[in-house]
């Protein structure tokens, strides 16, 4: 049986939070929701967008970590930044604390000018930020083991292993996502089962927007 949604829904989309660890496959679940109709906003990308020079997390994150990670005033050296605050929690979550609030800022607005009826927020931090309580109506978690997970670091970013490790393991356990989730996508398998596991969950999902928006019987 499906879980309740978290808030009713009101005037705008249905928004879809989707989490999970690096290197689980978010993208590729956030791009068959896509196919399903879906309208995905990347908190990874809104990031990018806030730590572009000039934009309101720029100057924080350069004043904080030094120009070294931002060389000659250009963009961030995102690689850099990541070797400083991947191997140092404090400094990873002074980061956070500049990101986070720039990222749900933009998100918002992205969220006002919608017009798909289903919206899902792709974002790692999804719970750590706080946005599923503030945003979303449901929460997908997608997981992976730790060894695929590594390989798939190292495959689509270039990493080495070592560094593909120290990234998977600055993360909580996924079991921490995995609890707070309304729906959990194991993308350990091929693509076909992992499409089969997001069609059927849109599909209970629609199912119980519809019953929710019919109106009670006296």
């Amino acid at each position: 049986m499906s879980k309740p949604l978290r808030s009713p829904l009101r005037n705008g989309p249905l928004v879809i939070g989707l989490t999970g660890n690096i290197g689980v496959g978010k993208s590729t679940v956030a791009a068959m929701l896509a196919e399903l109709g879906a309208f995905v906003i990347d908190a990874d990308r809104v990031a990018h967008e806030v730590m572009a020079p000039g934009q309101p997390a720029y100057a924080q994150i350069v004043a904080l970590f030094g120009p070294e990670v931002a060389p000659q005033g250009g963009p961030i050296d995102r690689m850099r930044l990541g070797q400083i605050v991947f191997s140092d929690p404090e400094a990873l979550a002074r980061l956070e604390s500049i990101v986070h609030p720039a990222v749900f800022v933009r998100i918002q607005e992205l969220l006002a000018t919608a017009r798909a009826p289903v919206v899902v927020i792709e974002a790692i931090k999804l719970l750590e930020a706080g946005l599923s309580l503030r945003l979303c109506h449901q929460v997908w978690v997608v997981t992976a083991p730790r060894e695929q997970q590594i390989r798939r670091l190292m495959a689509s970013r270039g990493l080495t292993y070592e560094q593909a490790v120290l990234r998977v393991d600055a993360q909580p356990p996924q079991e921490e996502k995995v609890a707070q989730a309304d729906v959990v996508i194991n993308n350990s398998g091929d693509v076909a089962e992992t499409r089969r596991q997001v069609e059927q969950a849109w599909a209970r999902l629609l199912e119980q927007v519809n019953r929710e928006a019919q109106p009670e019987r006296a």
